[in-house]
This record gives C-alpha cells, structure tokens and sequence, in this order.
C-alpha cells in the first residue's frame, strides 16, 4: 500500500475538470485507488465520489493506493495534482 497527501491550493477546490483529469488516471490501474478528507473516503475512480467530497482550497487530503500496480498509479496521481 502507498500512501500521500497533498494540500488543495486551487482557490475553486477540487471542481469537475480536475475531478475528471484524476479520475481519468486512476481509472488506468488495476489497483485500489481511495482519496480520503475529514474522516471520508472516496473511489477515485468513481468522479461522483470525489465530488462527494466537497473538496475546497486548504484541504488537505490522504491519497492511497493498494494493488498490483500501486507504485506507478500513485506516481500517476501525484503528477496529477501537480498540475492542477
């Protein structure tokens, strides 16, 4: 298992253009992949649950990914969340 966590910087949080680019990338991999906030939990690969989140700037979130392909998805999804 692997684990991050990263910090929301964008002052409109984690809205559905980036819900979808994350999504997007952890669909690839047949591993877990599970973001969770405030107790929390959501399916990355499941765009709903991320927006379940209600993800705002200043959050701060727990990535983690459990599988067969676990190192490359969450170097995949950090990348990810540079970029937004």
């Amino acid at each position: 298992m692997k684990t991050i966590t990263v910090t929301i910087h964008d002052k409109e949080g984690l809205h559905a253009r980036p819900a979808g680019i994350l999504n997007k990338a952890a669909k690839g991999f047949t591993c877990s992949t599970k973001m969770a906030k405030d107790g929390q939990e959501a399916d990355i690969k499941r765009i709903f649950a991320i927006m379940g989140l209600k993800i705002k700037c200043g959050d701060v979130l727990t990535i983690t990914c459990d599988g067969e392909d676990e190192d490359a998805a969450i170097a995949a999804i950090e990348e990810v969340f540079q970029t937004l």
